[in-house]
């Protein structure tokens, strides 16, 4: 839930069509892989990204057709595109749905691309596990996380009701919020950290490079709030400092004795 002007609502007022149109393509393909083994085998098997696959067979088109496959449970899938119906609801309405729609897939394969690249980065540079190197991913998860990114940039101090927990807050700290409780949950181990981390990238990157999105912190951005903190911070013990310095002078006037 988040706020419309004075008010709070659940979900956007209209589902643009490309909204639309997403989910039904997510869902029809959720609904392929659990035909019968001769039909759902190819897309199961072929579809999904998979480092070993893409960078050792050629399958190129896995940081592709991985975004719209969803794990066996509801979960997976309905969580994804709640999101997307929630949050790119109103970015679909505000940035138009062509420019939504380029959005979205560059996220998405942009994020598919990490999940396949980053486990043979860290198996050469920190000698992990290989198992990495052999992992199936699939979800519109990156893609997804790109979407409430530039949410998040682009209504910055609209406030969000979260459903799990219950709590209020600005939609700058969404994402860091949800990264948080990533890493928390349960079953941590069955996330796709990649491909979300590969999402919020790429999807600033992107932001940064149109430059149609005002909200979107570039790194000089960030180093001045960082510098304005920490100035802050010593400003801050500065005070501290000569309020305990004037409560010692009191208390040293109070226990004086006069002759």
């Amino acid at each position: 839930m988040y706020g419309r002007g004075s008010g709070i609502g659940f979900g956007p007022p209209v589902t643009p069509l490309v909204i639309k149109q997403l989910i039904i393509a997510n869902v029809v393909v959720y609904a392929l892989q659990f035909l019968p083994t001769p039909f759902a085998g190819p897309i199961n098997g072929l579809g999904p990204a998979n480092p070993v696959a893409f960078w050792e067979h050629w399958a190129i088109w896995q940081p592709f057709t991985y975004m719209w496959m969803h794990d066996q449970g509801l979960m997976h899938i309905g969580f994804n595109m709640l999101a997307l119906w929630m949050f790119g609801s109103s970015l679909a309405m505000a940035w138009g749905e062509k420019r939504f729609l380029q959005y979205y897939l560059v996220c998405g394969v942009g994020a598919g691309l990490v999940i396949v690249t980053l486990p043979y980065i860290t198996y050469f540079a920190f000698d992990t596990s290989a198992w990495q190197l052999q992992t199936k991913t699939v979800g519109a998860s990156g893609a997804v996380m790109g979407v409430l990114l530039a949410f998040s940039f682009t209504w910055p101090d609209r406030t969000i009701m979260l459903l799990f927990p219950p709590i209020p807050l600005k939609a700058i700290y969404l994402i860091p919020l949800l990264f948080l409780l990533e890493f928390m949950a349960p079953g941590a181990q069955n996330i796709s950290h990649a491909g979300h981390l590969g999402g919020v990238l790429v999807g600033w990157l992107y932001l940064l490079q149109e430059g149609r999105t005002p909200g979107a912190p570039t790194l000089d951005t960030v180093k001045y709030k960082w510098r304005r903190y920490r100035m802050r911070q010593k400003l801050r013990a500065v005070q501290d400092d000569e309020g305990q310095q004037r409560r010692r002078e009191r208390d040293d006037d109070d226990h004086r004795t006069y002759h």
